[in-house]
């Protein structure tokens, strides 16, 4: 895909594929027997959608990353560099599923089908989202998106509160969490896992490990695929910045859990690139040297799917250029009718209390 220099990673900027790289991602792929019969099974069009969510994904970020540098916003989370581990996931369940995203993943509302107009406004704080303008964590539950909690772990309990419905309900259906690495020190997140266990739930739990928890370096110290002895469940480790494997992994764990064997931890391994939000990116950088960052860069989840489509099935490059339009096109498009809403769209200050309890 095209890339900017004016606000992508400078490890981006210039990204050429690193021939050891491409070969152990395409080795990822044949790794596991499970995952590669489901990789395999991938026709071409799944394949090129997949492209589709990640080029979607990072243009989204782009646009409000151009957003700050102009003052429209403040500030954007972004989640760049970390696509593969929503659009994966998200390619790998159900319409009739459910979802509930950190802020970080917001490219899970784009896969599902929400509204990008709607992306875009929630951080413009106008009424026309679910929640009036009063937050940016937006969400559509009639496509399956539950809204995050800023409180990032908090929502683990919530999704195995869903599960739960599933469950007595006796519908084939999953829910799928994403919490990050740091927010695993919190009690939320062990008390809906130990819910999610004890009760056999169709649960999905994506640890994000991105290695940073707000600005402290490695958010998490000890060893996750020890949850597995700790709950009773798989515990699946996965490569984030590998769309494939994503997927082939929670289509794994969706299958288990509409067979009704209980929960799954997925824990993927990604690198945040940069700061907590768009705010303190030059302080965040300085937390790793520039030897890792370099050997994240390499990792690109977009460049790298990009070489083995074209290397492994053929697909031309004229044809991932077409996704790549059409998807910016139709990102420019919701942005620019989200920012014509702005004003016509403002919340009424007279609103301000309204559903407020004290």
């Amino acid at each position: 895909m095209k890339r900017y220099p004016a606000y992508e990673f400078p490890e981006y900027v210039d990204w050429q594929p690193d021939p050891e790289v491409q070969r152990a991602w395409d080795a990822r792929t044949r790794a596991e027997p499970t995952r590669a019969g489901l990789i395999g099974a991938l026709e071409l069009p799944a394949l090129l959608d997949l492209y589709r969510g990640l080029v979607a994904a990072r243009l989204h970020d782009i646009q409000l990353k151009r957003w700050v540098k102009q003052g429209v916003i403040s500030k954007a989370w972004l989640g760049a560099g970390e696509e593969a581990v929503t659009i994966g996931a998200c390619a790998a369940l159900g319409a009739e599923d459910v979802v509930s995203p950190m802020i970080r993943n917001a490219g899970a509302l784009l896969a599902r089908g929400v509204d990008p107009v709607a992306c875009f406004a929630a951080y413009l704080g106008t009424t026309d989202t679910l929640t009036g303008g009063r937050d940016m964590h937006i969400g559509d539950p009639a496509r399956g998106v539950i809204p995050p909690i800023s409180h990032v772990g908090d929502v683990v309990p919530v999704m195995a509160g869903a599960a739960l419905a599933f469950k007595l309900r006796k519908e084939p259906r999953v829910a799928l969490v994403w919490t990050g690495d740091g927010s695993t020190a919190t009690g939320a997140v062990h008390e809906g896992l130990r819910v999610a266990a004890a009760a056999q739930v169709p649960l999905i739990c994506v640890v994000q490990d991105n290695q940073v928890a707000l600005g402290t370096r490695e958010g998490f110290t000890g060893d996750f695929m020890a949850y597995g002895a700790a709950y009773g469940c798989p515990v699946l480790e996965v490569d984030g910045n590998h769309v494939l494997d994503c997927y082939a992994a929670t289509a794994y764990a969706a299958a288990r859990c509409r067979a009704g064997a209980g929960p799954v931890i997925l824990v993927a391994r990604t690198f945040r690139m940069g700061g907590h939000a768009t705010h303190d990116e030059r302080e965040a950088r300085q937390l790793f040297d520039a030897q890792t960052y370099a050997a994240w860069g390499k990792r690109d989840p977009i460049g790298t799917y990009e070489v083995w489509l074209q290397t492994q099935r053929g697909v031309a490059v004229e044809t991932l250029a077409a996704i790549e339009a059409e998807v910016e096109a139709e990102l420019e498009a919701a942005a620019a009718t989200a920012l014509a809403r702005r004003e016509a769209s403002a919340p009424d200050p007279a609103t301000v209390a309204d559903g407020v309890y004290g």
